[in-house]
Protein backbone atom coordinates (compact mmCIF):
# COMPACT_ATOMS: atom_id res chain seq x y z
CA UNK A 1 0.00 0.00 0.00
CA UNK A 2 2.88 1.96 0.03
CA UNK A 3 2.91 3.23 3.52
CA UNK A 4 5.71 1.31 4.93
CA UNK A 5 9.09 2.25 3.14
CA UNK A 6 10.83 1.83 6.28
CA UNK A 7 9.75 -1.48 7.13
CA UNK A 8 9.84 -2.65 3.16
CA UNK A 9 13.49 -1.85 3.49
CA UNK A 10 13.56 -3.96 6.40
CA UNK A 11 11.87 -6.98 4.85
CA UNK A 12 14.03 -6.85 1.40
CA UNK A 13 16.82 -6.75 3.33
CA UNK A 14 16.04 -9.85 5.37
CA UNK A 15 15.20 -11.81 1.96
CA UNK A 16 18.67 -10.74 0.99
CA UNK A 17 20.15 -12.02 3.86
CA UNK A 18 19.24 -15.53 2.81
CA UNK A 19 21.45 -18.53 2.17
CA UNK A 20 21.46 -20.17 -0.67
CA UNK A 21 20.42 -19.41 -4.15
CA UNK A 22 19.63 -15.69 -4.19
CA UNK A 23 15.94 -15.44 -4.33
CA UNK A 24 14.38 -13.31 -6.95
CA UNK A 25 11.46 -10.72 -5.86
CA UNK A 26 8.73 -9.12 -6.95
CA UNK A 27 7.22 -6.10 -5.23
CA UNK A 28 3.62 -4.99 -6.23
CA UNK A 29 2.28 -1.70 -5.57
CA UNK A 30 -1.10 -2.41 -4.93
CA UNK A 31 -2.89 1.16 -6.01
CA UNK A 32 0.28 3.14 -4.61
CA UNK A 33 3.47 3.95 -5.96
CA UNK A 34 6.45 2.49 -4.77
CA UNK A 35 9.20 3.53 -2.96
CA UNK A 36 12.82 3.31 -4.47
CA UNK A 37 13.61 -0.40 -4.98
CA UNK A 38 17.66 -2.62 -4.31
CA UNK A 39 18.91 -3.08 -7.83
CA UNK A 40 17.59 -6.07 -9.56
CA UNK A 41 14.05 -6.44 -7.40
CA UNK A 42 11.44 -6.32 -9.99
CA UNK A 43 7.95 -3.94 -9.16
CA UNK A 44 4.39 -3.58 -10.58
CA UNK A 45 2.35 -0.48 -10.08
CA UNK A 46 -1.57 -1.07 -10.31
CA UNK A 47 -3.62 2.18 -10.51
CA UNK A 48 -6.00 0.51 -8.32
CA UNK A 49 -6.35 -1.34 -5.25
CA UNK A 50 -7.27 -4.87 -6.01
CA UNK A 51 -7.01 -6.13 -2.78
CA UNK A 52 -4.93 -8.82 -1.12
CA UNK A 53 -5.69 -11.51 -3.81
CA UNK A 54 -5.66 -9.77 -6.68
CA UNK A 55 -2.08 -7.80 -5.67
CA UNK A 56 -0.67 -11.33 -5.06
CA UNK A 57 -1.84 -13.02 -8.33
CA UNK A 58 -0.33 -10.05 -10.11
CA UNK A 59 2.97 -10.69 -8.41
CA UNK A 60 2.67 -14.32 -9.69
CA UNK A 61 2.06 -13.62 -12.38
CA UNK A 62 5.25 -11.25 -12.36
CA UNK A 63 7.02 -14.70 -12.79
CA UNK A 64 5.43 -16.17 -16.20
CA UNK A 65 2.17 -17.73 -16.26
CA UNK A 66 1.04 -19.67 -13.02
CA UNK A 67 4.38 -18.21 -11.75
CA UNK A 68 6.08 -20.81 -14.07
CA UNK A 69 9.33 -19.64 -14.19
CA UNK A 70 10.37 -20.50 -10.77
CA UNK A 71 9.53 -23.68 -8.52
CA UNK A 72 8.34 -22.00 -5.27
CA UNK A 73 6.22 -18.98 -4.59
CA UNK A 74 7.16 -17.01 -0.86
CA UNK A 75 4.37 -14.47 -0.17
CA UNK A 76 5.44 -12.24 2.30
CA UNK A 77 3.66 -9.12 4.31
CA UNK A 78 5.37 -5.91 3.42
CA UNK A 79 5.78 -5.33 7.54
CA UNK A 80 7.21 -8.70 7.95
CA UNK A 81 10.82 -9.66 8.41
CA UNK A 82 12.73 -13.11 7.73
CA UNK A 83 14.83 -12.99 11.20
CA UNK A 84 16.78 -16.37 10.70
CA UNK A 85 19.02 -16.69 7.22
CA UNK A 86 18.17 -20.24 7.44
CA UNK A 87 14.21 -19.95 6.59
CA UNK A 88 14.61 -20.63 2.85
CA UNK A 89 17.19 -23.43 2.97
CA UNK A 90 14.04 -25.13 5.12
CA UNK A 91 11.70 -24.52 3.04
CA UNK A 92 13.95 -25.63 -0.31
CA UNK A 93 14.82 -28.80 1.78
CA UNK A 94 11.09 -28.97 2.72
CA UNK A 95 9.61 -29.10 -0.85
CA UNK A 96 12.57 -31.37 -1.68
CA UNK A 97 11.25 -33.60 0.62
CA UNK A 98 7.82 -34.44 -0.41
CA UNK A 99 6.99 -33.75 -3.95
CA UNK A 100 3.47 -33.30 -2.63
CA UNK A 101 3.80 -30.87 -0.19
CA UNK A 102 1.73 -27.99 -1.66
CA UNK A 103 2.46 -25.33 1.00
CA UNK A 104 4.50 -24.12 3.67
CA UNK A 105 2.56 -21.77 6.42
CA UNK A 106 5.36 -20.11 8.09
CA UNK A 107 4.87 -18.91 12.15
CA UNK A 108 4.36 -15.39 12.66
CA UNK A 109 5.99 -14.27 15.70
CA UNK A 110 6.17 -10.64 17.15
CA UNK A 111 9.31 -9.12 17.11
CA UNK A 112 9.14 -8.12 20.06
CA UNK A 113 8.05 -10.48 22.63
CA UNK A 114 8.32 -13.42 20.61
CA UNK A 115 4.58 -14.05 21.10
CA UNK A 116 2.75 -16.07 18.07
CA UNK A 117 -1.38 -15.20 18.27
CA UNK A 118 -3.39 -17.73 18.03
CA UNK A 119 -5.35 -17.06 14.95
CA UNK A 120 -2.21 -17.07 13.68
CA UNK A 121 -2.00 -21.01 14.09
CA UNK A 122 -4.06 -22.38 11.10
CA UNK A 123 -5.39 -25.23 13.30
CA UNK A 124 -7.62 -25.95 15.71
CA UNK A 125 -5.19 -26.74 18.35
CA UNK A 126 -3.59 -23.91 18.69
CA UNK A 127 -2.17 -23.82 22.00
CA UNK A 128 1.31 -24.87 21.20
CA UNK A 129 2.43 -22.60 18.18
CA UNK A 130 5.89 -24.07 18.66
CA UNK A 131 4.49 -27.37 17.21
CA UNK A 132 4.70 -28.17 13.50
CA UNK A 133 1.94 -30.23 11.84
CA UNK A 134 -0.30 -31.00 8.80
CA UNK A 135 -2.96 -28.20 8.57
CA UNK A 136 -5.69 -27.62 6.32
CA UNK A 137 -5.25 -23.74 5.47
CA UNK A 138 -2.42 -21.01 5.72
CA UNK A 139 -1.08 -17.84 6.50
CA UNK A 140 -1.79 -15.38 3.63
CA UNK A 141 1.24 -12.93 4.36
CA UNK A 142 4.19 -15.31 5.51
CA UNK A 143 4.10 -18.84 2.97
CA UNK A 144 5.59 -20.63 0.85
CA UNK A 145 3.60 -22.24 -2.63
CA UNK A 146 4.51 -24.93 -5.09
CA UNK A 147 3.94 -22.95 -8.55
CA UNK A 148 2.39 -26.31 -9.82
CA UNK A 149 -0.38 -26.01 -7.46
CA UNK A 150 -1.49 -22.31 -9.19
CA UNK A 151 -0.99 -24.11 -12.54
CA UNK A 152 -3.04 -27.02 -11.44
CA UNK A 153 -6.02 -25.50 -9.19
CA UNK A 154 -5.62 -21.78 -10.26
CA UNK A 155 -4.96 -18.79 -8.59
CA UNK A 156 -6.07 -16.66 -5.37
CA UNK A 157 -9.67 -15.50 -5.81
CA UNK A 158 -9.62 -11.91 -6.54
CA UNK A 159 -13.15 -11.06 -6.08
CA UNK A 160 -12.45 -12.08 -2.24
CA UNK A 161 -10.55 -8.43 -2.11
CA UNK A 162 -9.96 -9.58 1.71
CA UNK A 163 -10.42 -12.62 3.79
CA UNK A 164 -10.81 -16.27 3.19
CA UNK A 165 -8.98 -16.16 0.32
CA UNK A 166 -5.95 -18.33 1.60
CA UNK A 167 -8.73 -21.07 2.65
CA UNK A 168 -10.19 -21.21 -0.74
CA UNK A 169 -7.12 -21.67 -1.91
CA UNK A 170 -6.02 -24.35 0.28
CA UNK A 171 -9.41 -26.46 -0.01
CA UNK A 172 -9.03 -26.86 -3.91
CA UNK A 173 -5.33 -27.58 -3.53
CA UNK A 174 -6.01 -30.18 -0.72
CA UNK A 175 -8.98 -31.42 -3.12
CA UNK A 176 -6.48 -31.76 -5.81
CA UNK A 177 -3.79 -34.25 -3.67
CA UNK A 178 -1.42 -31.77 -2.37
CA UNK A 179 -0.36 -31.69 1.13
CA UNK A 180 -0.27 -28.58 3.49
CA UNK A 181 2.16 -27.78 6.32
CA UNK A 182 2.39 -25.41 9.39
CA UNK A 183 5.87 -24.83 9.78
CA UNK A 184 7.06 -23.45 13.56
CA UNK A 185 10.85 -23.22 12.69
CA UNK A 186 10.42 -21.19 9.56
CA UNK A 187 9.63 -17.30 10.88
CA UNK A 188 8.31 -14.29 10.32
CA UNK A 189 8.56 -11.75 12.71
CA UNK A 190 5.53 -9.43 12.16
CA UNK A 191 3.55 -6.54 14.94
CA UNK A 192 1.17 -7.86 16.82
CA UNK A 193 -2.09 -6.51 15.18
CA UNK A 194 -5.95 -6.98 14.84
CA UNK A 195 -7.77 -8.07 11.60
CA UNK A 196 -10.73 -5.82 12.82
CA UNK A 197 -8.84 -2.95 12.58
CA UNK A 198 -9.85 -3.13 9.17
CA UNK A 199 -13.13 -0.79 8.05
CA UNK A 200 -14.66 -3.66 5.85
CA UNK A 201 -13.34 -6.17 8.37
CA UNK A 202 -16.76 -7.71 9.36
CA UNK A 203 -18.62 -7.14 6.12
CA UNK A 204 -16.33 -9.24 3.88
CA UNK A 205 -15.51 -12.18 6.44
CA UNK A 206 -19.04 -12.84 6.60
CA UNK A 207 -19.45 -12.15 2.84
CA UNK A 208 -16.55 -14.55 1.82
CA UNK A 209 -17.57 -17.02 4.27
CA UNK A 210 -20.66 -17.55 2.33
CA UNK A 211 -18.83 -17.33 -0.97
CA UNK A 212 -16.16 -19.84 0.13
CA UNK A 213 -18.79 -22.93 1.03
CA UNK A 214 -20.63 -22.10 -2.14
CA UNK A 215 -17.84 -22.29 -4.34
CA UNK A 216 -16.14 -25.30 -2.12
CA UNK A 217 -18.57 -27.66 -0.42
CA UNK A 218 -20.75 -30.56 -1.16
CA UNK A 219 -24.74 -28.73 -0.86
CA UNK A 220 -25.87 -30.83 2.39
CA UNK A 221 -22.26 -29.47 4.15
CA UNK A 222 -23.48 -25.43 3.29
CA UNK A 223 -26.07 -25.19 5.53
CA UNK A 224 -24.06 -27.20 8.25
CA UNK A 225 -21.09 -24.92 7.53
CA UNK A 226 -22.60 -21.65 7.92
CA UNK A 227 -24.96 -22.03 10.75
CA UNK A 228 -22.03 -23.13 12.80
CA UNK A 229 -20.17 -19.83 11.76
CA UNK A 230 -23.11 -17.87 12.11
CA UNK A 231 -23.34 -19.32 16.19
CA UNK A 232 -20.05 -18.55 16.81
CA UNK A 233 -20.06 -15.66 15.45
CA UNK A 234 -23.15 -14.55 17.82
CA UNK A 235 -20.96 -15.92 21.00
CA UNK A 236 -18.13 -13.67 20.29
CA UNK A 237 -20.75 -10.84 21.64
CA UNK A 238 -19.54 -8.25 18.38
CA UNK A 239 -20.86 -4.78 19.05
CA UNK A 240 -24.14 -3.63 17.37
CA UNK A 241 -22.39 -2.13 14.45
CA UNK A 242 -19.88 -4.95 13.61
CA UNK A 243 -23.16 -7.24 14.05
CA UNK A 244 -24.74 -5.21 11.56
CA UNK A 245 -21.86 -4.97 9.16
CA UNK A 246 -21.87 -8.85 9.53
CA UNK A 247 -24.89 -9.76 8.61
CA UNK A 248 -24.56 -7.09 5.60
CA UNK A 249 -22.02 -9.30 4.54
CA UNK A 250 -23.80 -12.45 4.80
CA UNK A 251 -26.67 -11.57 3.00
CA UNK A 252 -24.55 -10.17 0.47
CA UNK A 253 -22.42 -13.35 0.21
CA UNK A 254 -25.95 -14.99 -1.39
CA UNK A 255 -27.20 -12.31 -3.43
CA UNK A 256 -24.26 -11.93 -5.33
CA UNK A 257 -21.76 -13.72 -7.64
CA UNK A 258 -19.41 -16.00 -6.02
CA UNK A 259 -17.45 -17.33 -9.09
CA UNK A 260 -17.40 -20.69 -10.21
CA UNK A 261 -18.02 -23.67 -8.29
CA UNK A 262 -16.06 -26.47 -7.79
CA UNK A 263 -17.49 -28.99 -4.45
CA UNK A 264 -14.54 -30.47 -3.13
CA UNK A 265 -14.98 -34.45 -3.36
CA UNK A 266 -16.25 -36.36 0.13
CA UNK A 267 -13.06 -37.97 0.22
CA UNK A 268 -11.37 -34.39 0.71
CA UNK A 269 -14.29 -34.19 3.37
CA UNK A 270 -13.17 -37.08 5.06
CA UNK A 271 -8.73 -35.80 4.78
CA UNK A 272 -10.13 -32.89 6.39
CA UNK A 273 -11.97 -34.32 9.23
CA UNK A 274 -9.19 -37.29 9.60
CA UNK A 275 -6.55 -33.40 9.84
CA UNK A 276 -8.68 -32.37 12.98
CA UNK A 277 -10.45 -29.79 11.20
CA UNK A 278 -14.12 -31.09 9.00
CA UNK A 279 -15.36 -28.68 6.61
CA UNK A 280 -17.94 -27.21 8.81
CA UNK A 281 -15.98 -25.27 11.68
Amino acid sequence: MGNRPAELKALLDSVADQKGAPIQVVVVGNGAPLPDLPEGVRSVELPENLGIPGGRNVGVEAFGPAGEEVDVLLFLDDDGLLPDPETAERVRDAFAADPRLGIVSFRIADPETGVTQRRHVPRLRASDPERSSQVTTFLGGANAVRTRVFAEVGGLPDAFFYAHEETDLAWRALDAGWGIEYRADCVLHHPTTSPARHAVYHRMVARNRVWLARRNLPLPLIPVYLSVWLLLTLLRRPSRAALGAWFGGFAEGWRTPCGPRRPMRWRTVWRLTRLGRPPVI
